[in-house]
């Protein structure tokens, strides 16, 4: 048995909520199942169509992880002098195979340097011996990544639906270029901070505009 890894994220990009990062692992020779049941990137697929494939891939898979990292994460990670959204995503990565504990890891990298990408994941493996293999757009070529797409983004986009519920109001998409959530964050970044990613260009230049009304009226 060759035990295969692959993992992808949802949720880079957003200025609410979180980045979700999932991790699966498949026997070799199970892999054509994944294909079989029409698994391909999940940027690919509607919502509908990654809702059906969730619990169909969970059924394949030898063992699976999520981590969910919190805006507040996020925000901690970019203002330390160490680390910033990569190096967070290597170690998220990093600490899914040391559970999940693979003969080798296939990784969409989110990095534009492969080397150091894999190099920095690799330091925080504690079997030295795994295969890495790190390529851009890793989940168009290889459908175990293909697979941990979609049940990433299944559960960002679940995430999303519990924060709506949650404040009991529409925030759009979560992307800073959505009208809805500009709209929504204008009104209410005070109001829920705990949903919002602070180091983000678009939430700062609020901060800032409330700041300089603020010492207006002063």
């Amino acid at each position: 048995m060759v035990l295969v890894f692959g993992t992808d994220e949802a949720g880079r990009g957003p200025v609410i909520g979180p980045l979700v990062t999932a991790g699966l692992v498949i026997d070799e020779k199970d892999m054509h199942k994944l294909e079989d049941i029409g698994v391909k990137d999940s940027k690919l697929l509607t919502p509908r169509q990654r809702e059906h494939l969730y619990d169909k891939i969970l059924n394949i898979v030898k063992d699976n992880m999520v981590i969910i990292i919190s805006p507040k994460e996020i925000d901690d990670a970019l203002e330390s002098n160490s680390l910033n959204l990569n190096w967070l995503e290597a170690i998220k990565t990093a600490d899914m195979v040391n559970k999940l504990k693979p003969d080798r890891a296939i990784l969409d990298c989110p990095s534009t340097n492969l080397k150091a990408y894999s190099a920095y994941v690799r330091n925080h493996l504690k079997d030295k011996t795994i295969k890495i293999i790190s390529e851009h757009k890793a989940d168009t070529k290889y459908p175990i990544v293909a697979a941990a797409s979609i049940i990433a983004k299944v559960t960002r986009d679940r995430e999303i639906q519990n924060i709506k519920k949650e404040i009991g109001e529409e925030i759009g998409s979560g992307y800073p270029s959505d009208p809805i959530t500009q709209k929504f964050m204008k009104e209410n970044h005070s109001k829920y901070p705990d949903i919002f990613r602070k180091t983000w260009v678009s939430y700062k230049r609020l901060q800032q505009q409330q700041l300089q009304r603020s010492l207006a009226d002063f």
